[in-house]
C-alpha cells in the first residue's frame, strides 16, 4: 500500500481558500507517488443564529489580511452586505460528503464550486438551496444529492470524520499529514512555499 498525504479542511475555511494554490501545486507533484486522502474538517457546527457583528468584523479583517500575506487570493466582500452570514460550515462539509456518495471525483469538484461560490460570487454555502444549485452546477444527481444532504446518516458520516480528524490530533485547517506505515506525521504550513512542504512531505 502506497504512503497517504491526508489533507483535513472546511470548504468555508479563508485559510483553505487562500491555501488552494499551494495545495494544487503539491498534490500534482506527490499524485503518481502518494495516496492523497481528503477529509472534512467541521469548523463551525449548524446554527441558524446570524453571525454576531463582532464576527462578522473578525472574519471580514481575516480576509484582508489573507488577501495582503497570500499573493493572488481574492475574495468578494460583498458577500457582508448581500447575504445574511451564520456561523455554520457543517451544511457545506456534508454537501461534500455528499457528492463524494455519487463519486470520489466530485469531493475536489464539490470543495472548489463551493470556495467559488462563497469567496467569489458571495453566495451563502450556509444554506441547502445554495449546495443544491451547486451540485446541479457539477454535475451531481441533485435528487439524490438533495435527499442525502438532509438525512441522519450523512449526518453521523459528518461526526464520524470529524472524530477522525481529532484523533489523528488535526483540529486546525487546512491540515496536511503523512501516513507511512502506521505513523503519522504532520507536516508544517506554508501557504506561499510549495517546495518547501514539498520536501517535508519526502521527508516524512
Amino acid at each position: 500500500m502506497r504512503d497517504t498525504l491526508i489533507y483535513v479542511h472546511d470548504p468555508m475555511c479563508s485559510w483553505c481558500w487562500g491555501f488552494e494554490p499551494t495545495r494544487k501545486i503539491i498534490f500534482e507533484a506527490i499524485a503518481e507517488r502518494m495516496q492523497i486522502r481528503r477529509m472534512v474538517g467541521g469548523l463551525a457546527p449548524d446554527s441558524d443564529q446570524s453571525m454576531p457583528d463582532s464576527m462578522r468584523l473578525a472574519l471580514q479583517q481575516t480576509w484582508q489580511r489573507i488577501e495582503q500575506i497570500i499573493p493572488g487570493t481574492r475574495f468578494n466582500h460583498a458577500f457582508w452586505d448581500d447575504c445574511s452570514p451564520r456561523r455554520s460550515t457543517y451544511p457545506a462539509n456534508r454537501a461534500v460528503i455528499a457528492a463524494r456518495e455519487q463519486d470520489e471525483s466530485f469531493d475536489p469538484l464539490m470543495t472548489a464550486r463551493i470556495q467559488q461560490a462563497y469567496y467569489l460570487e458571495a453566495k451563502n454555502p450556509s444554506d441547502n438551496s445554495v449546495l443544491v444549485e451547486l451540485a446541479a452546477d457539477i454535475g451531481l444527481d441533485v435528487e439524490r444529492f438533495a435527499q442525502s444532504l438532509e438525512s441522519d446518516a450523512l449526518q453521523q458520516r459528518l461526526l464520524a470524520e470529524i472524530d477522525n480528524a481529532r484523533a489523528m490530533g488535526i483540529d486546525s485547517f487546512p491540515s496536511l499529514a503523512v501516513q507511512k506505515d502506521g505513523v503519522l506525521t504532520h507536516i508544517g504550513l506554508n501557504y506561499t512555499d510549495p517546495e518547501a512542504m514539498l520536501s517535508e512531505i519526502e521527508a516524512a
